[in-house]
C-alpha cells in the first residue's frame, strides 16, 4: 500500500492530480447534480434553483434588505439583482427602498410569493430521498460541507483582507 500511495504521489507531481482526485472539483459537481435533480421539481412551481434559494431564505424571514440576502446566499450584488427582478417580475416579491436609508433596498414576498410556500415544501424531503441517508448523515455532511467554505473564506481573509464574506 505504502509503494501505491508513493507512486500515486510521484504521478501527481508530474501530471497534477486526476480530476476525481480534487475536492474542490467533487464539490462543484455535486453542485451541478442538485441543480440538475432539482431543475424537474423547481419547474412545477416556475422557479430556478437560485431563485428557489432567494424564496428559501425569505420563507425564512421576511423583509430583508438586499445585502442581507447577499450574505445569507454568499452572493454579490450584481449577481442578486437579476434573480431579484425576475421574481419581482413574475410576482413573487416586491423591492422598494428603505425609508430610513434610501441607500438600502428592501425586499419582501408578496401573497403570490407567500402562496408558493406549501408547494415547495416537499422539494428538501425528495433530495433526502434521493440521497437515502438518515437525517444525521444528512446534517453532519451539510456541517461538512459548510465548515469547508466557511475555512476557506478565513482563509481568503487572512492573505487579502479586502475579501468580503461572500
Amino acid at each position: 500500500m505504502r509503494k501505491k500511495r508513493q507512486i500515486r504521489q510521484k504521478t501527481q507531481t508530474k501530471r497534477g492530480p486526476a480530476l476525481n482526485e480534487l475536492l474542490c472539483f467533487s464539490i462543484y459537481s455535486a453542485g451541478h447534480a442538485f441543480n440538475q435533480f432539482y431543475r424537474p421539481l423547481l419547474s412545477r412551481i416556475r422557479l430556478t434553483y437560485p431563485q428557489y434559494l432567494v424564496m428559501v431564505v425569505l420563507w425564512a424571514r421576511d423583509d430583508r434588505t438586499v445585502k442581507e440576502l447577499g450574505e445569507a446566499l454568499f452572493l454579490e450584488s450584481n449577481t442578486l439583482t437579476p434573480i431579484l427582478k425576475r421574481l419581482e417580475g413574475i410576482g413573487h416579491i416586491v423591492r422598494t427602498r428603505d425609508p430610513e436609508d434610501e441607500r438600502q433596498v428592501r425586499v419582501r414576498l408578496t401573497d403570490r410569493g407567500l402562496a408558493l410556500r406549501p408547494e415547495a415544501a416537499n422539494i428538501g424531503a425528495c433530495a433526502e430521498e434521493a440521497l437515502g441517508m438518515s437525517e444525521g448523515e444528512l446534517v453532519r455532511v451539510q456541517r461538512e460541507v459548510s465548515g469547508i467554505r466557511d475555512r476557506l473564506l478565513d482563509y481568503q481573509r487572512k492573505v487579502d483582507p479586502r475579501v468580503s464574506d461572500r
